[in-house]
């Protein structure tokens, strides 16, 4: 038993070692924006909805390639950039922690939409805390379009590759650098 716990809680971090060093390996700001354009181009082509629903968003976060793995525990990490009315405002990273029935890894793509100031503020001060799930899943046709919003927020995923099986919480805490810092 407690070989399979210690297992249980190392596996997630050796996963997300591997995950966190391929997705910084050589990822520089220029290429995050390489990244996100080509994210915005893919998710368009999927969902005609997308551009539209980003440019009715008061500003948003793309984070291009979200690295994700677990087996009991798991984590992710990503880094993106964000946009206030399609001008890029600053950048961010993002780290999630999980805990629960869960085993796999995955590369995703996240979308987050400030519906308001208020919300984008509490993002830029890091005071922001992602743990509500993505109510939209790129790849469906006016699934943008359907995203709803919580407390001014509303998350976006398209699945890249890997599968990822769970039913687990946690939650997602990011770090935002403002342009020109």
């Amino acid at each position: 038993m407690f070989t399979a716990l210690r297992l249980a809680l190392i596996l997630p971090v050796l996963l997300l070692g591997v995950s966190t060093a391929s997705a910084r390996k050589n990822k520089d700001k220029d290429e995050i924006a390489e990244l996100v354009q080509q994210v915005k181009k893919d998710w368009q082509a999927k969902d005609n909805t997308f551009n539209k629903t980003l440019k009715n968003a008061y500003a948003y976060a793309i984070f291009p390639e979200v690295g994700k793995g677990g087996f009991i525990v798991g984590a992710s990490h990503g880094a993106g950039e964000v946009y206030k009315k399609n001008k890029l405002i600053g950048h961010a990273k993002m780290t999630q922690t999980t805990v629960g029935a869960q085993v796999g890894g995955q590369t995703y793509a996240e979308v987050i939409l400030f519906q308001n100031k208020e919300a984008l503020d509490r993002f830029k001060a890091n005071r922001f805390e992602g743990t509500a799930a993505a109510t939209a899943i790129g790849g469906k046709k006016g699934a943008a379009a359907a995203s709803k919003y919580k407390d001014g927020v509303a998350i976006m995923v398209l699945p890249k590759k890997g599968a990822m099986a769970e039913a687990a919480g946690g939650g997602q805490k990011f770090h935002f650098e403002p342009v020109g810092k």
